[in-house]
């Protein structure tokens, strides 16, 4: 173990790796219970999606571990599964089998496009005052994904506002949030998962921790043929190009998903990998020469895009790394370990869906609030008296958390630095990846919005 994932050169130990890869799942095992509510709105069996999430959970995030050996998780994306229901079938009036295909051939082209070393020429192509503002507002979407959650933070109107504190969900949440502070503060190991568990137990007399229905496994596993394979029948990609007055919609739809799907990545990677150093800029210089997949950024992006393809097959929306990661990261998670414990929590989930969905918010969302906390140290690396680029920024980091979209907030920071450096007479030192990619998201708002 130590020989494979190489502890003691990245500065951890197999218990650390352990309690990292727990912290992670607990953060994202919400997402066992709410992709199939959203997706067998389609009509897909609630059951086959269910395990589908599982599969593609499962492989990725082991593909992860295994040949990149990095500490992050893979599952279906929360926005993209909306995008796939809401926008893709209820307002395109796509199947179900078609949106699923439409993922399919998102994933090849997400490969192509990091067999090519496309995805790794853009990250290069970033600004370093962009990655440091990247790796800010990964930390505010984490945490505003936090409160959200809870419930703590409440529209009325449009208008953001406290709830009241006169639920038994949003005390426990305080309770939480105020141990786990007080344990990394007094640097407790293992804080994080501590805090988790803790406060999920203590939610079980204030009713708070319940266990939620759910199909069972081998009901699940008679459901998984009805989506298993759907993309190779009639309904599935062939039925794309049959309609040739509907193929430039099909074209749209699949670059968004693409676009979206990319820049999740890379925002993520960004945010987390090069800040804790799992990501290191040494790493990468001292592999560019060599051809193939040497470096850990070039087997995590392969990971990440074969993940979207696998998954459709299964029949789910687009498998993507999980921003959640980042609480494992913060519990001391560097190696490939770490996920493959999150890929053994998987698959016990799949027999004990019930209790595993009972960990509510409440325990869940402290850790992503202080998650959320750590990750904002790049803030100092930013020179906010350059208003060039604190703008900028600004733009890159705050977005992420408003729009609940890190494709977004990377988009809005792309399109703010551009503004400024023409303004500034030095738009020959953008690079030429990065106009590129600033015109694609233009392209992508725009195409969106006629569609």
């Amino acid at each position: 173990m130590e020989r494979f994932f190489k502890l003691k050169e990245n500065g951890t130990t197999a218990g650390r790796e352990v309690v990292a890869g727990i912290t992670t799942f607990f953060a994202m095992a919400y997402i066992i219970a709410v992709n199939p509510s959203l997706l067998s709105q389609t009509g897909m069996e609630w059951g086959a999606v269910f395990l589908a999430t599982i599969i593609a959970s499962i492989t990725g995030t082991l593909v992860m571990g295994l040949v990149a050996n990095v500490p992050y998780a893979q599952a279906p994306g929360m926005g993209l599964n909306a995008f796939f229901v809401y926008t893709v079938c209820f307002a395109l009036e796509f199947t179900w089998q078609q949106a699923l295909s439409m993922v399919f051939i998102c994933g090849l082209l997400n490969i192509l496009i990091t067999v090519t070393k496309v995805r790794k020429y853009i990250i290069k192509a970033i600004p370093h005052s962009m990655q440091n503002a990247i790796g800010c507002g990964v930390g505010l979407f984490v945490a505003y994904i936090g409160l959200l959650n809870v419930g703590i933070l409440q529209f009325s109107s449009g208008v953001p506002a406290m709830a009241t504190l006169n639920q038994p969900s949003l005390l426990l949440f305080l309770f939480g949030l105020l141990l786990t502070i007080v344990l990394l503060v007094r640097q407790v190991k293992g804080a994080i998962l501590i805090g988790i568990v803790i406060t999920t137990l203590l939610g079980i007399p204030f009713g708070v921790t319940v266990t939620a229905e759910s199909v069972s496994f081998m009901e699940a596993c008679r459901q998984l043929p009805t989506t298993f394979g759907a993309i190779f029948t009639a309904e599935g990609i062939p039925s794309l190009f049959t309609d040739p007055q509907r193929l430039p919609l099909v074209l749209i739809t699949i670059f968004s998903f693409s676009l979206s799907d990319t820049f999740d990545t890379i925002g993520t990677f960004i945010g987390t990998g090069r800040r804790t150093g799992i990501f290191s800029e040494e790493d990468e210089r001292a592999m560019e020469s060599k051809p193939g997949f040497r470096s850990k950024m070039d087997k995590a992006l392969f990971a990440d895009a074969t993940a979207t393809s696998i998954g459709a097959i299964f029949g789910t929306s687009n498998t993507t790394t999980y921003v959640e990661s980042a609480a494992g990261i913060g519990a001391g998670g560097r190696t490939g370990l770490t996920s493959v414990v999150v890929a053994v929590c998987f698959a016990v989930s799949a027999f004990l869906a019930s209790f595993v969905s009972a960990i509510p918010y409440s325990a869940t969302s402290p850790a992503l609030v202080v998650v959320g906390i750590m990750m904002l140290s790049t803030l100092r690396e930013i020179r906010w008296d350059d208003f060039s680029e604190a703008a900028p920024a600004f733009f890159a980091s705050v977005f992420m958390a408003f729009c609940y979209s890190i494709s977004y907030g990377i988009a809005a920071g792309f399109l703010v630095y551009c503004l400024t450096k023409i303004c500034k007479k030095q738009a020959s030192e953008i690079h030429p990846i990065l106009w590129v990619a600033t015109g694609l998201f233009v392209l992508n708002f725009v195409l969106m919005a006629l569609i």
